[in-house]
């Protein structure tokens, strides 16, 4: 309602201008009350219209998400994300109303409330206080005494300024009350025309968005509708699956694993299997287990990185555990380690073993042709020094390696079934195979036979010697002695695999066709022997002597000798001729010192050589029971490889122990025989390299003292424990550094470095330091094709005047 106070009726101050004062101050209190609930109301609007953008917003990112999820299926992603996005700009034309609601309502209306509506206030107070005033004046103008002039002249003058105040204030007051009520209209109508502006702005923004989406939702309905229809015959289809494999029978289920090398995710078999751990709790976990490209993998997950058991399927063979109380057990063995592993029945572990066979002979099948290079890092040559690297110019390999090998007598031919020009080897048995023949040698497992490409991997020196001595002709005689006796036929090329293998194995593993010898064959046999060691010890004059420990306990019957011996393989090193008496009885100023000894340069003579150490005879005694241990033990010293070849054949245990000679082992004795070779043959057949005698002293130990420089490299790199003392509590660098052999020093020093290095490079570091892998490569090359350049002392003694 306009009210409109007369600027003449409020000089007056008559009723009239009271009651519509009164009436107009009514109505601005009550606008008051209206314009600050709006405000508030506005405000809440505001505040429910944000956390409205808020909640969509998280809507919003939610159907993004299922859009991102949804990846596969392109309708699904893209018009999700179309939604998405016009919801977005729904949500952004929704931010602009509630701005323009805070403009128009809450910043406009409380700007008038606080201004205009104050302004009338404050001018309400001073016209109340000035009535009140003008009130009083009257009142004591009308009392003033006719008889007082002086009272009455004092109220007349009051009464005159408080009426001129009265009409200044109360014009400003009509004033304040005519502009309020004027710009009252205006600001209410300009902030609810704004807020209505922006409304409409806001829905003819969102009709115009969704009128462009309309198209594609039409679209989508019409595929919705067949997507109805799709999804009801698939349901159909899958409840029809569904009660098909429910009736079916799965007693049976163990024979649904099969091999299948085809397979067009190149997995040829794959399915649980527990597996033992190697932790010192040997705990089992369930895996899923796969043979794919060539390879046994298995996984925790399925997003894990697949662990590979076997890099190579060519380099493995599997076998049957029934030693161990979990059934239905089986293990996997490659050259470098082995899985143990258990299926959940009988069948199951049938199909694995027989999968992890396939797999092997497809292996060579699909790469043997193609000729591609093995990972020298799998390859069965147990501690090769080169075998994490790119292989030495010394080692030989392809066609030189073959050349060599293929001279030998019977190796042109596959020693178990004739086939002509064979690639591959047994390393431990020195014998030549065809590619079937190698595969059936592998699946025996590496106890029985370490198999060896000729043509594709690296042969180190000494490896090739051991092939050189024995030979396709040497084994057969052994293995094969009685063959025609007992009517067995040898295989021929062409033959089915099984029969190949059946006779492998009745050859190799259970040696059916071994002779066994009497005991009076064996006791001259052993005889012989030691014998034929005496006669090699004083044959010959040059060559350097076996001698005893630094403190030697000579047996009875033992004596001072000033023979040397002459290796058959010229594998021995760093002696003189001549006999001496012991470092320890000379004096201390002329041997080489352990900080000379670090300082000394690897091939360095020492300034002054100490005299060697007496030589100790080997002497026979006649032993309890005659046995094929002894037999290998007397061979070995003699530098013999078919005679131990042969032992082995016979069942010696190639760590067998005299414990009438001081608890020596074979392989110490091959050490006292001064042959390389020897030593690398009973190495490859599962030698203990850190077997101790009676002294506490191993082959490492022996080898030092009679300065076999070429037979500590082949320790050291075989794993040797230079670090072992014997009961005087003496290394073999503390044995070395007093005999003053400088070589032997610094073998042992690079191998220690090399050692430390690792550990300081954490448990998955390499082969070590390449310096120390090319040093061991000169010695190895000079003890197997220049042993000269080993024996300093000699040729020091025989520069001498």
């Amino acid at each position: 309602m306009k009210i409109t106070v007369d600027f003449e009726e409020c000089l007056k101050d008559s009723p009239r201008f009271r009651a519509t004062i009164e009436e107009v101050e009514g109505d601005v209190c009550e606008l008051e009350s209206k314009l600050d609930k709006l405000v508030k109301l506005c405000i809440g609007m505001i505040d429910a219209g944000k956390a409205y953008n808020a909640a969509n917003k998280q809507f919003v990112n939610g159907i993004r998400e299922l859009a991102q999820q949804s990846t596969k299926d392109e309708v699904i992603e893209s018009s999700l994300t179309k939604f998405a996005e016009s919801l977005q700009e729904m949500i952004n034309y929704h931010t602009i109303l509630f701005d323009q609601a805070q403009r128009s309502i809450k910043t406009q209306l409380q700007t008038f409330v606080k201004d205009d509506i104050r302004k009338f206030k404050e001018a309400k107070k001073q016209f109340d206080k000035v009535s009140e005033e003008k009130e009083a004046a009257l009142i004591k103008n009308a009392q003033a005494p006719r008889n007082k002039q002086h009272e009455v002249e004092e109220a007349t003058n009051i009464l005159t300024a408080t009426r001129k105040c009265f009409r200044h204030i109360v014009l400003d007051y009509v004033l304040q009350i005519n502009v309020l009520q004027s710009k009252r209209r205006s600001e209410i109508l300009k902030s609810m025309l704004s807020f209505m502006y922006a409304h409409l702005t806001f829905f003819h923004q969102g009709y115009d968005l969704f009128s462009e989406l309309q198209p594609l939702m039409k679209l989508l309905g019409g595929q919705l509708d067949q997507l109805v229809v799709d999804a009801a015959k698939e349901k159909r289809d899958m409840e029809q699956k569904h009660s098909t494999i429910q009736q079916k029978d799965f007693s049976n289920d163990d024979t649904k694993l099969e091999y299948n090398v085809d397979a067009d995710n190149g997995i040829a078999m794959e399915g649980y299997l527990f597996k033992r751990a190697s932790n010192a709790f040997k705990t089992w976990n369930r895996r899923w287990f796969s043979i794919q490209n060539n390879q046994l993998v298995y996984q925790k997950k399925f997003k894990d990185n697949p662990t590979v058991v076997v890099e190579d399927l060519r380099l493995c063979t599997v076998k049957h555990c029934e030693d161990i109380e979990r059934r239905f057990c089986f293990e996997v063995v490659s050259p470098t380690k082995s899985c143990m592993m258990q299926a959940d029945s009988e069948k199951l572990r049938q199909a694995w073993i027989k999968a992890v066979q396939n797999s092997i002979a497809t292996a060579f099948r699909d790469k043997g042709d193609e000729g591609e290079k093995l990972d020298r890092k799998s390859s069965t040559s147990t501690g090769s020094l080169d075998s994490g690297g790119e292989p030495k110019e010394r080692s030989l390999k392809g066609e030189s390696a073959l050349q060599k090998v293929l001279a030998i007598p019977g190796n042109t031919c596959c020693c178990d079934c004739g086939q002509p020009d064979p690639r591959w080897a047994s390393i431990n048995l020195g014998i030549t195979l065809c590619i079937q023949c190698s595969g059936i040698h592998r699946s025996l497992g590496v106890h029985f036979s370490k198999v060896r490409s000729l043509t594709l991997d690296t042969w180190e020196p000494e490896l090739l010697k051991l092939m050189c001595e024995l030979g396709n002709g040497v084994i057969n005689q052994i293995y094969e002695a009685r063959r025609e006796e007992l009517g067995a036929r040898k295989p021929q090329p062409g033959d089915p695999r099984h029969e190949v293998e059946a006779y492998i194995k009745a050859k190799y593993v259970d040696r059916r066709f071994v002779r066994r010898p009497s005991d009076e064959e064996l006791r001259n046999k052993v005889v012989s022997l030691s014998k034929q060691e005496k006669r090699l010890s004083s044959s010959s004059d040059h060559l350097p002597p076996r001698a005893p420990p630094p403190t030697p306990k000579l047996r009875p019957g033992s004596n001072v000798s000033g023979q040397s011996v002459k290796s058959a393989d010229s594998g021995i090193q760093n002696s003189a001729d001549g006999s001496r008496e012991m470092l320890a009885n000379t004096p201390s100023n002329n041997s080489l010192t352990d900080a000379d000894a670090a300082e000394s340069p690897p091939m360095a003579m020492p300034a002054t050589l100490p005299p060697p150490s007496p030589c100790k005879e080997m002497v026979f005694y006649e032993p309890k029971e005659y046995s094929p241990g002894l037999q290998l033990y007397w061979a070995s010293c003699a530098r013999s490889l078919p005679d131990m070849a042969e032992a082995l054949a016979h069942g010696a245990e190639v760590n067998w122990v005299n414990t009438d000679d001081d608890k020596r082992t074979p392989l110490i004795m091959a050490v006292q025989g001064g042959s390389l070779v020897t030593c690398e043959f009973l190495l490859q057949n599962a030698a203990n390299v850190n077997q101790q005698d009676a002294q506490g002293r191993g082959p490492l130990h022996h080898a030092t003292m009679l300065g076999h420089t070429g037979q500590v490299c082949l320790f050291l790199k075989r794993g040797a424990n230079q670090n072992a003392a014997d009961i005087d509590e003496k290394t073999p660098l503390t044995i070395a550094v007093e005999a003053a052999n400088a070589d032997i020093v610094t073998l042992l020093r690079l191998a220690k470095m090399n050692e430390e290095m690792r550990e300081a490079e954490g448990p998955y570091s390499q082969s070590g330091d390449e310096t120390y892998q090319d040093i061991f490569q000169d010695f190895t090359h000079m003890a197997s094709n220049d042993p000269d350049k080993l024996n300093r002392y000699q040729q020091y003694d025989q520069q001498k005047p």
